[in-house]
């Protein structure tokens, strides 16, 4: 929220003229240095060009019916807009955690968490803790070793080790990593070297 108040505040002193709504679709340079930018919508010409895409890329998808829901999101924009309803979390990792950690300390919330691990060790430690606690107090319904078969208007079905869970819902947050567009990257000139580590 805060680095959200922060662009704004920028974007609003600076008179940044921003364009939403528009994905970007192919980035040439010419024989001036200069790049042309291509949108779905428009083109931008422009010397300099900063690429801010995030380590998630386009959100991973559960491949399952009701996915395209309204309902349904890929991150947690405001935890306010949750209070009094039943809402699942998909993920085992610190934004999943971290979503359900604040839509239940926003109040009035059911809030369950689904994840096809048998535990929750890829999150930080200073996640894992305090959501042990909001499990052990029944603030957060945990299934482990589960995985989403179904979304409906009005409840979710979960299968767990072979067995079927529906679970009373209004609102289903997906936060199961992404993609990164590696092959777009790579059609303009970037190369992407993958690192792994412990870290």
């Amino acid at each position: 929220e805060e680095l959200i108040e922060l662009w704004e505040y920028l974007v609003e002193e600076h008179e940044l003229p921003v364009s939403l709504g528009e994905s970007m679709e192919g980035l040439v340079r010419d024989r001036n240095g200069v790049f042309e930018l291509s949108t779905n919508s428009a083109v931008y010409r422009a010397h300099h060009v900063c690429l801010a895409l995030g380590r998630r890329g386009s959100p991973n998808r559960l491949g399952v019916k009701g996915e395209d829901l309204p309902k349904v999101v890929y991150s947690l924009a405001d935890p306010e807009q949750y209070v009094n309803q039943s809402v699942l979390i998909v993920g085992g990792g610190d934004s999943a955690m971290e979503a359900a950690l604040s839509i239940v300390d926003a109040g009035g919330t059911d809030v369950s968490l689904s994840y096809r691990g048998d535990n929750l060790s890829r999150a930080k430690a200073r996640f894992r803790g305090r959501f042990g606690e909001y499990v052990k107090a029944a603030r957060i319904k945990l299934y482990l070793s589960s995985n989403v078969t179904r979304i409906e208007p009005r409840e979710v079905v979960l299968d767990q080790n072979g067995q079927t869970i529906k679970i009373a819902n209004e609102a289903v947050i997906i936060n199961a990593g992404g993609i990164l567009p590696d092959g777009f990257l790579k059609e303009i000139g970037i190369s992407v070297d993958t690192k792994y580590g412990t870290a």
